[in-house]
């Protein structure tokens, strides 16, 4: 489960496709294909979550690791390497960068505090 919380030791994996509308749900089936059958054994893999632009093109896949280690042991995985060379033929283009959460809020109801 995704948990976001400065406090917590991990770091996040914002990786942004950009896709035909007509490839969205292929891309989309191939990323929940790798998280459910590849990435959830990898060591140091926390979690995962898919976003869909309301526009069909771009799907984000936020996902969180350990560690920068535990990513970067991940991308020398033999079925790993496949999911990504299939995401690439599907894809326009993609963006991973590894992040750092760094601030978090919420709007948690408070007694006197005006919506």
């Amino acid at each position: 489960m995704t948990t976001i919380l400065p406090s917590q030791d991990c770091v996040t994996l914002i990786n942004t496709f950009h896709v035909e509308p007509e490839r969205t749900e292929a891309l989309l089936q191939l990323l929940i294909d790798a998280t459910e059958d590849t990435m959830r054994f990898v060591p140091g893999f926390i979690s995962a979550n898919l976003h869909l632009s309301l526009d069909r093109r771009r799907v984000v896949n936020y996902a969180q690791w350990r560690s920068p280690a535990a990513f970067k042991a991940m991308l020398a995985l033999p079925q790993a390497l496949a999911h990504m060379k299939k995401a690439k033929a599907l894809a326009l283009s993609f963006d991973p960068v590894l992040y750092q959460l760094c601030h978090s809020d919420d709007r948690a109801p408070q007694e006197g505090h005006r919506p």
